[in-house]
């Protein structure tokens, strides 16, 4: 028999099934139905692990996985169909709808932003670009950011959450875990990175060299093909750029950006030494209320999922279900709770559509914990 005809009996089969399958839909809404009517719930966990054996069983060993997991598909077809006959408007989405309705049409030009570092730091050149005209109170922490929104010192925060080359800042995530705010914008920020001296320093007189620990990493290359110096982390780009300025040494540097050459007085003896040309860091802009701008078509959630097999794949299985594309999944060990974990999910998905007020009314259903953390556009 040759590939035509296999391919052939493989669209018969094909056939049936989609007809088996819009049959089993039709009957599961049938099932949504009767379960609005005396109350009950979608999901009954017992009925599921019993359909699971079941099935595994008459597939045989061999084909017994396969069956597991195109049945657990199907159960999350068919809930996600159900919940969406059945759906009663969250809390959540509520609490959406009126962020939508009264959120300025458009973007603040001129509020009080919190930045981490001091003049010239990556952080200002973000908010810079976010803002038109910000007024910017330093702070000398990621954390100080988050506590200047929460106490109501500054309107808005920017924070570092990832890097092209580095990955995630993760000082900044678990910070996350523990404050209270809301995601209004990101920006993706074209990040160099620059070997500052002070007037007549050259690179064979350099002993000690401060920055970033992200940007220490970014630059890891040009750092290794020194010999005999040694690297210092540091809070911030521009505070290295700021001790260098104000020391009475000529043999030690800073990797910085170069509007802090100027800023601070300094020389670029090397320029752009990050490992990658394409060296991007993606930053946040949190409020204390939320706030959702017209346009919005990135969504931010973490949740705390059940401690079982399969808990996180029902989540990315919902989404996939609603064609709901993720951009950026992260975990991060929750403080004080054993082998247990946050999860980050960054989504795809315009705040007007069915599928993301289909998602919002159900993913609490799905986890222990769950925390909507804003809708938003990202600047390029």
């Amino acid at each position: 028999m040759d590939i035509k005809e296999l391919r052939g009996q493989i669209d018969q089969i094909d056939d049936q099934l989609v007809k088996l399958f819009c049959q089993r839909m039709d009957v599961a809404a049938q099932v949504a139905d009767y379960k609005r009517e005396h109350n009950l719930p979608i999901l009954v966990p017992a009925r599921e692990r019993e359909i699971l054996a079941e099935v595994a069983q008459k597939a045989g060993p061999e084909m017994a996985n396969y069956s597991r997991v195109l049945y657990s598909m199907l159960f999350e077809l068919s809930r996600s169909y159900q919940s969406k006959r059945n759906m009663v408007l969250s809390p959540l989405h509520e609490r959406i709808q009126a962020s939508i309705e009264n959120t300025p049409k458009l973007f603040p030009q001129a509020p009080m932003v919190a930045c981490q570092g001091v003049e010239g730091a990556y952080s200002q050149i973000a908010c810079e670009k976010i803002f038109k005209s910000p007024y910017i109170m330093y702070f000398k922490n990621f954390e100080g950011v988050f506590n200047a929104i929460e106490q109501g010192m500054c309107q808005y925060g920017i924070l570092p959450i990832e890097n092209s080359t580095a990955g995630s800042v993760n000082k900044v995530y678990d910070l996350m875990i523990k404050h209270n705010f809301s995601i209004v914008r990101t920006f993706r920020l074209k990040v160099d990175h620059n070997l500052l001296v002070k007037p007549g320093a050259k690179l064979e007189d350099i002993k000690e060299i401060y920055s970033h620990e992200q940007a220490i990493s970014q630059c890891s290359s040009f750092l290794n093909s020194l010999s005999g110096v040694k690297v210092i982390p540091v809070e911030n780009t521009a505070v290295a750029a700021q001790l260098v300025a104000q020391s009475d040494r000529s043999d030690v540097a800073a990797l910085s950006s170069r509007s802090c050459a100027e800023l601070y007085g300094l020389t670029c003896i090397a320029p752009s030494v990050q490992d990658k040309g394409n060296n991007h860091t993606r930053f946040i802009c949190i409020s204390r209320e939320l706030e959702i701008y017209p346009g919005s078509d990135k969504t931010s959630i973490m949740m705390v999922l059940p401690h079982r097999p399969g808990a996180l794949y029902r989540v990315l299985a919902r989404l996939y279900t609603l064609g709901i594309n993720v951009t950026k999944l992260e975990s991060r060990p929750i403080p004080d709770r054993e082998f247990e974990f946050m999860f980050y999910f960054d989504l795809e998905t315009s705040i007007y559509s069915e599928e993301f007020v289909q998602l919002m009314c159900e993913l609490e259903d799905l986890s222990e914990e769950f925390k909507y953390l804003g809708s938003y556009t990202e600047v390029v």
